[in-house]
């Protein structure tokens, strides 16, 4: 057996506190004093695995395993912090989006969170991939994902991008910006097309927080559909012969949970469609919706519904076309979050637990390094406590990161068990997805290892940063 599997036996699910009678809360409330058992635990809202992947399961005395295999052996076994990714979900949220959308291209937006093991599992299951920079093209290519079936977009692209994307044959490039398509045009070799489409702002306001709407002309992404920029981008490029224009996107912003936005947007690009047609003579044959479809960090929060936003475009992109006497367009959707966010599980040690004033402080052994996201949208988590019951009661708690930051903060005012100490395991759930991929080397804490779960069998994905690695780089002594 390799040293970075570690097999454990698959949880019983019989086990869960709502079934097991030795976990189960008392149903006598006045115990005689001749069997005098210990206090029922108390009911506590992180005991809500809706948000978990499914394959959760409770374990006893108080554990909790993902993929078959305990989170509180993972922890001793790979050290804390660790995040914990489920390939089962990944590739079960892979086939529904495909499932969703038979007819149209799925690409999985790898700024969410990008891996080897990552590529393999979206290339097996059949997605493309779309990419913003060459380091992400590169690794998706050298892992073995084929060029032309990724995307590459991103507002500021740099000379680098643009010589991997054409030396590597990537499908797709998405021009942000009238200046990149001279600077493209210039770059493809004699004899060649490089195939492009144009990000186009649709005029549509959409996403759970100001700072990721990209659908209004006050963000630095694409160009805008009501001062004509967009329209002139695309006079340009069907004018550059080494270019090929195959389509416009849009990406209206992240966290969306509605498909009313979503529906403005496509009308408003079958709009341009019909107007590029009726200027220039071309009828465009692909659409690309991009992604920002929203999920649940908390029990209860909305989610996109994707197969009701797969059947609406779908009816929507067919009367629009239809109307305007266009061909109805190949769709592409750029998923990220939505595919890897719940596969992702964080594990975390209590380092320090006080009281400040009416405040409860838990400090974790990571914080803003791993997870910059609360400190950057204000998002909320409810972390679990895992490896042990507790029968105390619940008391609020503010769990804070070990970092030089009054704003590293992973988790405010949530419940946790009254006697939570040093040592404890938190876990925290929808961890998959713009965590690690954001994380940074502040204090050089160093980044956290991923590790991968599927059918009771645990295996490293990515390595812990270490000293050796920040050493290593700094070369000016």
């Amino acid at each position: 057996m390799t040293a970075d599997v570690l097999p454990v036996p698959n949880p019983n699910p019989a086990t869960s506190p709502a079934t097991n009678p030795a976990t189960s809360p008392n149903p006598n409330p006045s115990p005689s004093p001749a069997t005098n058992p210990a206090p029922a635990p108390v009911a506590d809202p992180a005991d809500d695995l809706s948000v978990w992947p499914a394959s959760t399961a409770p374990l006893p005395h108080g554990g909790v395993a993902v993929g078959g295999v305990s989170l509180a052996e993972l922890a001793d076994r790979f050290d804390t912090p660790v995040y914990v990714l489920d390939e089962g979900e990944v590739r079960t949220r892979c086939r529904s989006y495909l499932g969703a959308f038979p007819d149209a291209d799925v690409l999985y937006a790898a700024k969410a969170f990008l891996s080897r093991a990552m590529v393999r599992w979206v290339r097996e299951e059949g997605l493309g991939l779309d990419v913003c920079s060459a380091g992400e093209l590169e690794l998706a290519v050298t892992s073995g994902f084929p060029p032309e079936r990724i995307v590459l977009h991103g507002n500021a692209k740099s000379p680098r991008d643009l010589e991997a994307a054409l030396r590597l044959g990537v499908g797709r490039i998405v021009i942000d910006s009238a200046s990149e398509i001279a600077r493209i045009a210039a770059a493809v070799g004699p004899g060649e097309r490089q195939r492009v489409m144009v990000r186009v702002v649709p005029g549509v306001s959409a996403g759970g927080h100001d700072k990721i709407r990209t659908g209004t002309d006050d963000q630095k992404f694409g160009l805008s559909l009501t001062d004509g920029s967009a329209g002139h981008a695309v006079a340009r490029i069907l004018g550059q012969p080494r270019l090929e224009l195959t389509g416009l996107h849009c990406h209206i912003g992240s966290q969306i949970t509605g498909v009313k936005p979503y529906v403005t947007a496509l009308r408003r690009m079958v709009g341009l469609l019909a107007q590029i047609r009726d200027l220039h003579g071309v009828v465009l044959p692909e659409l690309d919706m991009g992604g920002g479809h929203g999920i649940a960090y908390r029990p209860g929060e909305a989610v996109l519904d994707v197969a009701a936003l797969a059947a609406r475009l779908r009816t929507e992109l067919a009367e629009g076309c239809a109307a305007a006497r266009l061909a109805v367009p190949r769709l592409l959707v750029e998923p990220g979050r939505a595919l890897v966010g719940p596969a992702g599980v964080a594990v975390y040690r209590v380092l320090a637990v006080k009281r400040t004033g009416a405040t409860v402080f838990v400090a974790v052994d990571g914080g803003m390094s791993d997870n910059p996201r609360p400190a950057l949208y204000g998002v909320r988590y409810v972390p679990r406590l895992i490896g042990r019951r507790s029968t105390a009661a619940p008391c609020a708690a503010t769990v804070v990161g070990r970092h030089c930051e009054a704003g590293d903060v992973l988790a405010a005012g949530v419940e946790l068990p009254g006697d939570v100490h040093p040592g404890d395991l938190l876990a925290v759930p929808v961890a998959g997805a713009y965590q690690l991929s954001m994380a940074s080397g502040y204090n050089l804490v160093g980044r956290p290892a991923v590790v991968g779960v599927h059918g009771g069998a645990a295996r490293l994905l990515v390595r812990r940063e270490t000293l050796e690695d920040f050493r290593g780089r700094d070369v000016g002594a």
